[in-house]
């Protein structure tokens, strides 16, 4: 070691032991007091909306047999040196793979089993399904699920677990598993009448003296599904992992999911470590830390300790990128490929086989490819999102309809278009609703929800509409290409999701009119593409001038 690195290191240990031997008088009454200065290293490998990913893509990326392999390396590396290893999920194990959905996420959870995960926390897909579908989820994990703010409104008590307990060579660390309360707004309200979302950093005010103060945990991890807001600057949405490191002391780490975030290294606030590995399983965070400790406690049976983290990155899990060789694209790892682990494949194969006959047959065509970019959807009107609308429009006879931006889970390609193309755009299977307004009515609903900003889930995409906005202000309204009459009766198609308040929209689903339509919008849309078929992409896109805001 270069001596100038010694001096370093001895420096950090001189500090760290002067620090910890001048913690507390009171430990001198503990019976068996050390004075030696201990170490434990770990490690936390982290993964967060998963959304389904369970299978290998075409391109041979992700999937939860490689996942495997990486994993068993990476333990078997830090335990040859005496670490620890803690794995852990940020949530939205559910929803986005036709091949998951339909089984219910039952392919996952056994990958997860397999590869090992200590605990994960309950992401808002998680409820896109019934509480009981959610519930035998559970019991199918070998692995806890927690949240400390998700309770039962009857009875006031929690539905989750709300935190673990790991001890790593006589080191406690805690374990605290945290919810968006915007789970309440952002799933089928029938879903989760039954329950309620408390303010996720409310609960942590409360948690986490609990867990360092009456649990003694000598480390605190908030596993979150909150999401990551440079600057806690949140918008619309609940307060995620940069409020909750700012206003909640005592969190050592946070392993973070929900915005979907490729944190490349750690956002550090108040001491405290926030994580994030993007999604889908494209990467497994690493982060290797050391726990500086003096193994005696005070009166109370706390242990003063210091946490650096010496190592963090992500690992990708079989990512390419494209390449022109002799004339073709073909696409080539950009690290060392990883191999699928047998065993792991061996398990997940049938599931993977078992939707495909149904799942590749063929619904339509389509001349030009539709971008379902998220922030596309979510930021500006859209062919895909004018495509949808106007087959939930046919369907309900309706003279308008809207979408909310944040159900267009992908796009849809050129050429053959399969059943699993339509439930890859659309995998809620939200029931297709229309209600009935008078034109005066219709104008303040379409200003309401037109005024909601970019980025969020809320955005919506319309069908038949021409509008303008200036600012908050609905200052024009045309329906058939012709303005609005205010006391004309219309026709409004919508999802059953936004019309019962989803993304905090008007709720509307009590008014008298409302009739659902009994069909899910994926069987909607499949329905529009085989009648209208070959579809034309020019036919959807967005007219210049039809949609200002």
């Amino acid at each position: 070691m270069p001596a100038s690195r010694f001096r370093s290191l001895s420096l950090l240990l001189l500090t760290i032991t002067v620090v910890l031997l001048g913690c507390s008088a009171e430990s001198a009454r503990v019976p068996t007091p050390s004075s030696e200065l201990k170490v434990l290293d770990f490690t936390v490998l982290h993964t967060n909306d998963n959304h389904g990913k369970f299978w290998r893509n075409r391109h041979g990326e992700m999937g939860m047999a490689a996942r495997k392999t990486l994993i068993d390396r990476i333990r078997s590396e830090v335990e040859a040196e005496g670490g620890k290893v803690l794995l852990l999920s940020a949530g939205d194990i559910n929803t986005g793979v036709p091949e998951s959905d339909i089984q219910q996420a039952k392919p996952d959870f056994v990958g997860m089993n397999m590869i090992g995960y200590d605990a994960m926390t309950l992401g808002n897909h998680e409820f896109d399904n019934p509480l009981n579908v959610l519930l035998e989820q559970e019991k199918w994990a070998n692995f806890p699920f927690l949240s400390a703010n998700i309770y039962y409104k009857a009875s006031e008590q929690l539905v989750f677990k709300p935190w673990l307990r790991k001890e790593l060579d006589g080191v406690r660390i805690g374990i605290l598993g945290l919810t968006t309360e915007d789970t309440q707004a952002l799933v089928n309200s029938d879903y989760v009448s039954d329950i309620l979302f408390m303010n996720a950093v409310d609960a942590a005010r409360t948690w986490v003296p609990e867990l360092k103060r009456d649990n003694k945990m000598d480390i605190v991890i908030a596993l979150t599904h909150i999401g990551h807001y440079p600057n806690a600057r949140h918008g619309e949405n609940a307060p995620g992992d940069v409020t909750l490191a700012k206003e909640v002391d005592g969190i050592d780490i946070i392993v973070g999911g929900h915005s979907q975030n490729k944190l490349e290294r750690p956002d550090i606030k108040n001491s405290t470590y926030i994580l994030q590995a993007w999604e889908w399983g494209k990467y497994v965070g690493r982060a290797d830390f050391k726990y500086y400790y003096m193994d005696n406690f005070d009166g109370k049976g706390h242990r003063k300790g210091v946490l650096k983290m010496v190592n963090y990155r992500l690992i990708p899990v079989n990512l390419k990128r494209p390449e022109i060789v002799n004339g073709r694209q073909v696409w080539v790892n950009i690290e060392k490929e990883i191999p699928e682990d047998q065993g792991v494949l061996d398990a997940l194969k049938p599931y993977h086989d078992k939707a495909q006959d149904m799942l590749m047959k063929k619904v339509g065509s389509l001349d030009k490819a539709l971008s379902g970019e998220r922030n596309l959807v979510r930021s500006e009107p859209t062919a895909i999102g004018n495509l949808l609308a106007s087959a939930q429009r046919e369907k309900a006879g309706a003279d308008l309809a809207v979408v909310n931006g944040g159900g267009i889970r992908t796009g849809l390609p050129a050429g053959e278009i399969t059943e699993k193309d339509v439930l890859k755009v659309q995998p809620f299977g939200n029931m297709v609703c229309y209600v009935e307004m008078k034109g005066h009515e219709l104008k303040r609903y379409i200003e309401d929800i037109a005024s909601i900003q970019p980025v969020s889930g809320g955005f919506a995409q319309f069908a038949n509409v021409k509008l303008t906005m200036n600012g908050d202000k609905l200052t024009r309204l045309d329906i058939g290409g012709k303005p609005v009459q205010k006391d004309k009766v219309y026709r409004l198609a919508i999802n059953e999701f936004s019309a019962g308040g989803g993304d905090k929209w008007p709720v509307i689903d009590n008014n008298p009119t409302f009739v659902n339509t009994g069909y899910t919008d994926a069987v909607v849309l499949r329905g529009y593409i085989k009648k209208h078929s070959p579809l034309k992409a020019s036919d959807y896109q967005p007219r210049k001038g039809d949609i200002v805001r």
